[in-house]
């Protein structure tokens, strides 16, 4: 007996009513016969003609671009970047939007989020439903900050650097990336060829000169020789390994931040804004307000940079323990704290690593973990250490709702969140929520 093939969708349009965002960078419609379609490149109260991109007479919900808008938002803007609209890159998802609208939708979006994971309103959780820009970044509409010091090129088959379409391989050819960090683009990336490289990775450290390239080759091709426009550091990945390794100059980039130097090797993690180092330490010792002599927890550390805070604040009679899951990144770490000696870091996954430390009580916490949140084992063994307050740095609002309503479970409430727009144009946002204790009836 032959299976029935399923018929795809894709090339289908619908004239449809756009309602509200939704988590992703698109907006919420529904056909005439109720399918529901993820519309990108929409606002919501538009009428648009959204075709299909993704989907089947059986799926659950159709991905869909705006193609014509029939009855335009008093919100949208033309894209300032010629690369942005459907069908092209996919690195951006407001272009289309005024800067203040930007931001509104990131609100609604952290809002729903917290409402449908945790219960909680923006009242309970302590936050004014804003999304602050990050200083110099509140433009007029049509320009666009430059702010992505980190910018990952894919190369097309004739070796042109380019960006990935959105939930695609295929890449669109640039001549400029609107959003990146002068430094980044300086260095010429897109005014070269790069036969036989799969991805560049361009880097331009904040607070320091420090230019880096990381070259991915094809399978078997060889390294061309760099010559860009500004002096740089190149490293290469390891086809077989994965390894990152130095070609010439420094193999790490100095950041700075909190009036600290950090070493970052590798590609490793670094906040990818200009301000976003300053601004969310900023925001986690406001929210913490470290006392001298205190222990702390800074997990998913990286290369420290809420350890270091940390230690300064809390003094010689302080202490601060990190863990980090990355090598390379603990090696920096270790690097970056060494003349706190009340500073250990050590290497391994978190909820690995914590049990094995004998830590049976801590005065402050600081997490930021991956997208994917620090889960509920994770979760439920910080609330058992009894940390006066906690921080959770977030770059996930659905992975932070979660998380929150599991500290909640475990008896913690929120008693500040604060949201920044550390990614403009696309659909990301940094959240800093504060929790304490839930007090105990006497």
């Amino acid at each position: 007996m032959q299976n029935t093939p399923v018929a795809s969708l894709v090339g289908e349009e619908y004239e449809v009513e756009v309602g509200p965002v939704a988590h992703g960078g698109h907006c919420i419609a529904r056909t005439e016969e109720g399918r529901v379609l993820f519309v990108r490149h929409a606002l919501p109260g538009e009428r648009v003609r959204a075709r299909v991109t993704e989907g089947e007479e059986t799926s659950r919900f159709l991905r869909a671009d705006a193609v014509e808008i029939l009855d335009a938002s008093k919100d949208r803007i033309a894209a300032p970047c010629p690369f942005a609209g459907p069908g092209k890159c996919g690195g951006c998802d407001w272009q289309h939007a005024k800067p203040g609208a930007q931001r509104r939708l990131k609100g609604e979006v952290i809002a729903e989020q917290l409402q449908r994971l945790a219960g909680l309103t923006p009242e309970e959780a302590g936050w004014d439903g804003t999304v602050v820009p990050a200083e110099g970044d509140k433009l007029p509409a049509g320009e666009v900050p430059q702010w992505r010091t980190r910018v990952q090129y894919a190369v097309d088959a004739e070796g042109h650097a380019g960006l990935r379409k959105h939930r695609s391989h295929e890449v669109e050819a640039v001549d400029h990336c609107m959003i990146a960090a002068p430094g980044v683009s300086e260095l010429g990336i897109e005014s070269r060829t790069w036969e036989g490289m799969a991805s560049i990775e361009a880097i331009a450290a904040t607070g320091s000169q420090d230019r880096q390239v990381i070259l991915t080759p094809r399978p078997g091709a060889r390294l061309p020789i760099v010559e860009l426009d500004k002096p740089v550091s190149v490293m290469r990945v390891d086809e077989k390994d994965g390894g990152v390794h130095r070609v010439h100059g420094r193999p790490f980039v100095r950041e700075r931040a909190d009036d600290r130097t950090y070493r970052v090797g590798s590609g490793g993690f670094w906040q990818v804004h200009p301000k976003a180092a300053d601004t969310l330490v900023r925001a986690v010792m406001q929210g913490l307000l470290p006392r001298k002599g205190e222990t702390a927890l800074d997990l998913y550390c990286g290369v420290g940079l809420f350890a270091g805070a940390l230690a300064d604040r809390l003094g010689d009679a302080g202490a601060v323990l990190g863990i980090e899951s990355g090598k390379r990144a603990v090696e920096d770490a270790r690097h970056n704290l060494a003349d706190y000696p009340r500073v250990r870091i050590e290497q391994g996954k978190v909820e690995s690593v914590l049990p094995r430390t004998g830590i049976t009580d801590v005065d402050l916490i600081v997490l930021d973990p991956p997208r994917a949140g620090a889960g509920k084992q994770t979760v439920h063994h910080l609330a058992t250490l009894g940390a006066r307050r906690i921080a959770y740095v977030a770059c996930d609002p659905a992975a932070l709702a979660r998380d929150l309503g599991y500290f909640r479970d475990n008896g913690y409430r929120v008693r500040t969140l604060r949201a920044f727009d550390l990614f403009p144009m696309t659909h990301h946002v940094e959240c800093v929520a504060i929790l304490e204790p839930v007090k105990k009836d006497a």
